[in-house]
């Protein structure tokens, strides 16, 4: 996801967050992972993404290591019946 320069700081990329990790916890999934830039650009983002529990990872699914890419994961709680 990404944030036009002028609306940045004002909660959006925080509420789509929010609303994606929901989701995930709604239908189960028990990990999300991503890929963001490891460029100084991308800071903010993975700074966003730490502040929800993410935490750096390796390469998954059909990634390959790459200086430019920076890999995330975040195991989702499960929910008690």
């Amino acid at each position: 996801m990404r944030t036009p320069a002028s609306l940045r700081r004002r909660g959006a990329g925080r509420a789509v967050l929010t609303h994606i990790v929901q989701e995930a916890r709604a239908r189960g999934y028990r990990r999300l992972s991503l890929e963001t830039g490891s460029m100084e650009a991308f800071a903010p983002a993975q700074k966003l993404y730490e502040s929800f529990g993410f935490s750096y990872c390796g390469p998954f699914a059909d990634y390959k290591p790459d200086p430019n890419s920076v890999f995330m994961t975040l195991a989702l709680e499960e929910r008690a019946a």
